[in-house]
Order: structure tokens, then C-alpha cells, then sequence
């Protein structure tokens, strides 16, 4: 255990997913942590500046970097790890480690099981492969309904931990994004805290893609999904480029937004040949995973590569520090997908109808 005392906040006996929660918290996340209601400990964060002030008063204490402190922290649940139920799941070409909470769920084990599996297929599909040979999720059972608290780390090789409510359902399971979304972080390596938004954005975009792929989820409804979500991504007034703001809609929605944009630049000038997904295998294939730290610009430079040309160079240069307007309804509209009376339509004959079918 660990306490730390700062200012008008004070931290102590935090778990190890409070620790991860503190540590991957980025500038313009929420300002606050919800400590699972198990835990008699609380934490309360006043704002973004205090935050940021904790994170580095933690570094300069400890010395070490991001990852330094999560292997420390790591340790810190070793025994709880130990008494949970391990099962390996093989997808994808990949082992996959799933531990289960001794705590329990009401839900049957291979409810859980087939869970992970779905997630991992979904994933594999769209990267060609599982993204990583050997990969951990650790189930944790929570008091509150539904799947909460997904966390992806490449600590020890890619790990997951993610939440599980005791009265969660099946129907709830197949209704889940989060655990797909921190499986296609495991496909990326870790960049710079400036560039966090294409890690996050490209979660988020894969995300319903590869569900949509394997049929977990309809087409439509990931269309409809994309087209009411991303215009969260679009610069507000006063901000700049993905680099400099870190809020929630410009780091997830607005690297989305980079990520749907890349797709379809690369698709016109390949005439549909190659898409996003050929610059993330080779990204991913280049030893592009969680556990490794790149400079945003190596991971582009591959991904340019595999689709010859120079389409997220060029994308990320435009965007990185300047705030760049994007006329969404147009580009849905040349896309052959629009929104209507709360559902989606598609035009097969739009200008880019091919694209948007390549896509999902």
C-alpha cells in the first residue's frame, strides 16, 4: 500500500485500479474517480490542474515513467490475481489469459468466456489477426450493473481490465463496445501524452467496425452510431489542434474523426484498393503493440507505407496544431449514408457509395 498527501487532496490505500485510473487520466478526462463501491477508500480531484500537478508530483517522487509505475503497482494485486479463476482462450492465433474475480457473478463463467471471445474475434478480423500473441483481461465483479471501468495497459505484455456488475445480463454482454475498444488498443503502440488521441481515436473508430464485421452489431446501427457521435469530435471555439486540446470529444471523437478521414482519403486515392485498416495491420505487424513506446510519426510513416502513399502524414500535419473544420453532412452525403427521422439510409448511388460499403 501507498499513501501520498498534496495540497487540499489527499490519496491513500489505493488499489491498483485506482492507480491505473490516476495514471492513464489525461487533461480533460473527468475530474473525478470513481473508486469502486467495494472500496472504502475515496479520491477527490478538484480539477485538471490538480490533477496534472498530482501526476507529477507522483513522477518526480517515484523517478520513473508511466509504465515504471504501473509495473510497481502491479505487484500490488498479485495475490488477489493468484485466487482468481484463469482460463485461456485461444483466438486469432493469439493465447489469451482471462482471469475472473473469486468474488463472483451471477452470470455463468462461459457467459464471460464467449464474451472475450466475441471481443477477440471482432478484433482479429479486422487486424487480420489477434494484435498481440499473448494478451491478459482480468474480470472484476462490481455492485453496479453492466460493463464500467475498461483499462488497457502494456504492462508485462497487453493487459485489460475491465468490470462486470453481479446482476449483469447476457443481453448486456452482447450489447458491450468497451472491451472491443481496449482490445484494439492492444494494436497500437504507446505515443506521446500529446498524440493520446489516436490511440484513443482509433479504438473508438475500429471499434464498431469490427463488431459490425462479425454481426455482433447491425451495419445500420454502426453507421447511424458514427454519424450522430462524430460531429463530438469538431473543433469548439477556442481550440486548437489535436495535439494541444485534450478534451473527451476532441481526444476520443476527434481522433476518430482523423481516423475516418484517413480511411476514406486513402480509399479515393487507391480507388478503394487500400484502407485504414492496411495502414493499422502494418503498423501493428512493424511490432507497432501497447507495450512499446513509438514517436505518433514512426506509426504513420509505416501506416503511409503499406498504402503507399502519404495520407496520415499529410492529415496528421494539417491537424496537429490547427483546429480544422470538417463539413460532416456533406461528407455523409458523398458517402451515401444519412441520417433520417432517427435511423440511417443509405444511397448506393452517392459518389463515394463503394467507399462507405469497403468500410463495413
Amino acid at each position: 500500500m501507498y499513501a501520498f498527501s498534496f495540497s487540499s487532496f489527499r490519496l491513500s490505500n489505493f488499489d491498483f485500479q485506482t492507480a491505473v485510473d490516476i495514471i492513464s487520466l489525461r487533461l480533460g478526462s473527468p475530474n473525478r474517480i470513481e473508486a469502486p463501491n467495494t472500496q472504502p477508500h475515496k479520491l477527490v480531484l478538484c480539477n485538471s490542474r490538480k490533477l496534472l500537478e498530482f501526476r507529477a508530483s507522483l513522477k518526480e517522487m517515484l523517478n520513473f515513467d508511466r509504465r515504471s509505475i504501473l509495473r510497481i503497482l502491479l505487484g500490488a494485486t498479485a495475490a488477489q490475481t493468484a485466487r482468481a479463476s484463469t482460463t485461456v482462450l485461444r483466438v486469432g492465433g493469439a493465447s489469451i489469459e482471462v482471469s475472473l474475480d473469486p468474488q463472483g457473478f451471477d452470470l455463468p463463467q462461459e457467459a464471460l468466456l464467449d464474451w472475450v471471445k466475441s471481443a477477440a474475434l471482432a478484433v482479429t478480423g479486422y487486424y487480420g489477426r489477434f494484435p498481440v500473441p499473448k494478451a491478459g483481461v482480468r474480470i472484476i465483479s462490481a455492485e453496479r450493473k453492466g460493463i464500467s471501468g475498461g483499462r488497457s495497459f502494456g504492462n508485462h505484455g497487453a493487459q485489460c481490465r475491465i468490470s462486470v456488475g453481479h446482476s449483469t445480463t447476457v443481453a448486456d454482454l452482447k450489447e458491450d463496445w468497451m472491451l472491443t475498444h481496449e482490445m484494439v488498443h492492444f494494436g497500437f503502440p504507446s505515443v506521446p501524452e500529446r498524440n493520446h488521441w489516436i490511440e484513443e481515436g482509433t479504438a473508438t473508430y475500429v471499434e464498431p467496425i469490427a463488431r459490425a464485421r462479425v454481426g455482433i452489431m447491425s451495419i445500420t446501427r454502426a453507421w447511424f452510431e458514427m454519424v450522430r457521435d462524430m460531429p463530438q469530435g469538431l473543433p469548439a471555439a477556442g481550440d486548437k489542434g489535436l495535439d494541444q486540446t485534450h478534451t473527451w470529444g476532441r481526444t476520443y471523437w476527434g481522433g476518430a474523426l482523423f481516423c475516418l478521414l484517413a480511411d476514406v482519403g486513402t480509399r479515393k486515392r487507391t480507388a478503394n484498393g487500400k484502407g485504414f485498416e492496411d495502414a493499422m495491420r502494418a503498423i501493428n505487424r512493424a511490432g507497432g503493440t501497447i507495450d512499446v513506446d513509438w514517436p505518433v510519426e514512426r506509426a504513420f510513416e509505416i501506416g503511409d507505407k503499406a498504402t503507399g502513399g502519404k495520407t496520415l502524414m499529410e492529415l496528421y500535419e494539417k491537424m496537429r496544431s490547427a483546429p480544422v473544420m470538417v463539413d460532416l453532412p456533406d461528407l455523409w452525403k458523398q458517402l451515401g449514408v444519412e441520417r433520417r427521422d432517427g435511423m440511417v439510409v443509405f444511397d448506393d448511388h452517392a459518389p463515394l457509395a463503394a467507399i462507405h460499403k469497403s468500410i463495413i
